[in-house]
């Protein structure tokens, strides 16, 4: 009797768990679609007749490596040095961080260790106290291409 209850009581209640097709309403401010306009239009670039997008500076991080190529306390330093590495390497970006006592300037955004080390290698005749970091990265740049051939 209780078996026969028990399956009574399972059928009836599949119906009761079913789900049913339903209606999403979707509420929202409508300056967000001003704001997805206004974003359009900033990431393309008016040239001539047509518009022309255009790759934006870094939007994406991820984890990757950076070279310590100086540290310091003194903030004049530290800005001397990231100056001096600029002249050096113009095309490298430069992050300069503050962690009390100490400002750190870090270069670039490797995606492995290994491109990392290369470039520190490379590093080692004008800086010599260099480190590598595991840290947020910015994403590379690359260059836009409207040729699919290439």
């Amino acid at each position: 009797m209780k078996l026969l209850f028990a399956a009574l009581f399972c059928c009836s209640s599949f119906g009761l768990f079913a789900q049913t097709r339903g209606q999403v309403t979707i509420i929202k401010d409508p300056m967000i679609d001003s704001l997805i306009a206004k974003r359009i239009a900033l990431n393309t670039k008016q040239q001539g007749t047509g518009t022309i997008p255009y790759k934006p500076g870094p939007v994406v991080s991820q984890m990757g490596y950076r070279v310590q190529a100086f540290y310091g306390s003194d903030r004049r330093q530290v800005f001397n040095e990231q100056s001096r590495f600029n002249s050096l390497y113009p095309a490298v970006n430069t992050y300069i961080t503050y962690k009390e006592p100490n400002y750190y300037l870090r270069v670039g955004d490797f995606r492995t260790r290994l491109e990392a080390q290369r470039f520190m290698n490379e590093l080692r005749s004008n800086f010599p106290t260099l480190f590598i970091f595991r840290e947020k990265i910015n994403a590379p740049n690359l260059e836009y291409n409207d040729d699919p051939e290439r």
